[in-house]
């Protein structure tokens, strides 16, 4: 049986929480069914697990689902508030808890950058000093308080990824326009917001010329993928048929589909072979979005067991040692 790694799971610590309700602005900390929960506007955004606050926790967790190897990231909103002073020092925080953690636990813990983008010298700079203390890759929402990804902007911080080679992976947030999209109620954010937020940032990257651009960088499109694996017929067609679909890309859109990854988090066994057909063997990695309250280490793997027995161990572990250079 090969090493099980899994790429998309998070972790926070005491100071960041305290960091973002003294500094975040519109985020605030209640009770929500007998649970803490981060509110933005008023309205919920994330659940606040114990797992996500004990190191020890998660490896017992990781025992238990039979998970060698964790690549810890930051999650949403990351350090994308409190102005570039705060967003800078967290994230060197973080940074170097992971860091941390990862010398604490050396045959289990691995870790994904995490960077003030909205403030590109200062990204860059931590990017760099990352990269340095042993970071693999490289944390990004699907848009930055309400930028694509895309934005000229960034343009520097891709520029430094694209020149460390460090993969990126790309995690949704709630997408700009929630509320006129009446998405609040029945917490659609998480059920649609989500896959949307990642589908559109790709989509984007895609026929913006992104992946021309940056040859070295590899993205990680969380929840396998979103929307991206069931609409690449649809890319290419407005490519064929739409002259605005091709103003700068000269290629098929599915032709870039090679220098995307896709994590297992699909919910459904016929969604994750749906994400596998399209992403191919080599493309699909394990992932579990544990400690969150809708992360499920055990549930994740066993889907990705019940996939064809060739093509299991290298989505378990073998495209993520190939892909971060374990």
């Amino acid at each position: 049986m090969g090493t099980v790694i899994d790429v998309h799971t998070h972790m926070l610590n005491d100071k960041w929480l305290q960091t973002i309700l003294d500094h975040g602005g519109r985020y605030s900390l209640k009770e929500l069914g007998g649970q803490r929960v981060i509110h933005y506007d008023g309205a919920p955004f994330m659940t606040l697990m114990d797992g996500m606050f004990d190191y020890q926790n998660r490896i017992e967790a990781m025992d238990k689902a039979g998970v060698d190897i964790a690549v810890v990231s930051l999650t949403c909103p990351s350090v994308y508030w409190g102005g570039e002073e705060v967003s800078t020092a967290t994230a060197q925080m973080m940074n170097d808890d992971m860091a941390n953690q990862q010398s604490n636990y050396p045959d289990r813990i691995r870790w994904f950058a995490t960077l003030p983008w909205q403030y590109s010298e200062k990204a860059v700079q931590e990017l760099e000093r990352a990269n340095r203390m042993g970071a693999l890759g490289v944390f990004v929402s699907a848009s930055i308080s309400g930028a694509s990804l895309t934005d000229p902007s960034f343009a520097a911080v891709w520029d430094a990824i694209d020149r460390l080679e460090m993969p990126v992976l790309v995690h949704p947030g709630a997408p700009p326009g929630v509320a006129e999209m009446d998405m609040e109620r029945f917490n659609l954010v998480f059920s649609v917001g989500f896959m949307f937020d990642t589908t559109l940032a790709i989509a984007r990257m895609i026929f913006d010329g992104f992946f021309d651009r940056y040859e070295n960088i590899k993205i990680i499109a969380c929840h396998a993928g979103g929307a991206l694996p069931y609409l690449v017929g649809r890319f290419d067609t407005a490519f064929e048929k739409m002259p605005p679909c091709r103003e700068i890309i000269s290629e098929r859109p599915s032709s870039y589909y090679n220098r995307l990854y896709f994590d297992s988090i699909s919910y459904t066994q016929e969604a994750l072979e749906l994400c596998l057909n399209v992403a191919g063997s080599e493309k699909l990695l394990y992932g579990s979005d544990y400690p969150h309250n809708v992360g499920d280490m055990e549930g994740c793997l066993s889907r990705v067991e019940a996939l064809p027995s060739n093509v299991q161990d290298a989505v378990k572990g073998g495209n993520a040692i190939k892909l971060f250079g374990l």
